[in-house]
């Protein structure tokens, strides 16, 4: 087995819930959390996003997922996964990130929570709290879907999709970076986009609100990602697609207000 495969199998924790009925769950949690978040339809940014999910996740290590992902429409500058398979980045991380490696290690790191069963870790937390074992099992037994919809609301309602361990967003970071430079691009773009969200908290805190009471400091995470970067190859930072798409942004229309996880 190789280092990679071996990191993953340490984060990899025991869950309650099968991978076949994470990613259930998981699609109906996206269908709830796209009846409530505002967007983005517009097709050329969201294929671009969608390319650059692809290229991550061909290098993904665990189970095979059905990954998605969807563009919020909202400046806040904020991402977050769902149990098997479903990545949400806000509009605003690709108009604040200078270069294709940043906003790509967001995408990187929401992987690498999905890849790691982080979320149907929490699932598990939000089960064992609510329903005993049998009832559970009952549920995840119901033909039509109905359980598994109970499931997902109540792991919605709970909000702990949003709120990984310190633990799990270290090695969130870890096996982001590796799937960033694995498919090609420059390690450094993570180290950036955590100095450029300690700057915007600085500058415009709103902007950063959601990110940070889902995460933790990035102060606390840059020597760590800089000592690892230290040791990986250069690769791609930045793209013209990039650059287009983020132009593209920044010209529509500022997006109404609205519910946003």
């Amino acid at each position: 087995m190789t280092v990679f495969g071996l990191a993953i199998t340490a984060l990899v924790g025991i869950t309650l819930v099968s991978v076949e009925q994470e990613i259930e769950i998981g699609r109906q949690a996206n269908a709830q959390v796209r009846k409530e978040t505002p967007e983005l339809a517009d097709a050329v940014v969201v294929q671009y996003v969608r390319d650059v999910t692809r290229r991550l996740v061909r290098v993904a290590p665990g189970p095979k997922y059905p990954y998605s992902v969807a563009v919020a429409n909202s400046r806040e500058i904020n991402a977050f996964a769902l149990p098997g398979g479903p990545v949400w980045i806000h509009r605003g991380v690709i108009e604040k990130a200078a270069n294709e490696s940043q906003m790509a290690s967001v995408l990187a790191h929401e992987i690498a929570h999905i890849a790691a069963r982080h979320a149907a870790s929490q699932l598990t937390t939000v089960t064992m709290a609510k329903w005993s074992l049998g009832l559970l099992g009952a549920m995840l037994g119901n033909t039509g879907g109905a359980g598994y919809a109970q499931v997902a609301a109540e792991f919605l309602a709970s909000g702990v999709f949003l709120r990984f361990s310190r633990d799990d967003e270290r090695d969130a970071d870890r096996v982001g970076l590796t799937l960033l430079t694995r498919a090609g691009w420059d390690g450094r773009g993570m180290v950036e986009l955590f100095q450029m969200l300690a700057r915007e908290a600085g500058r415009n805190p709103r902007s950063v609100e959601a990110f940070f009471s889902t995460h933790p400091s990035p102060q606390e995470r840059i020597a760590e990602l800089q000592a690892a970067v230290a040791r990986q190859r250069s690769g791609r930072r930045d793209s013209r697609q990039f650059q287009v798409v983020k132009a593209r942004l920044l010209k529509m229309p500022a997006p109404r207000a609205g519910h946003n996880p």
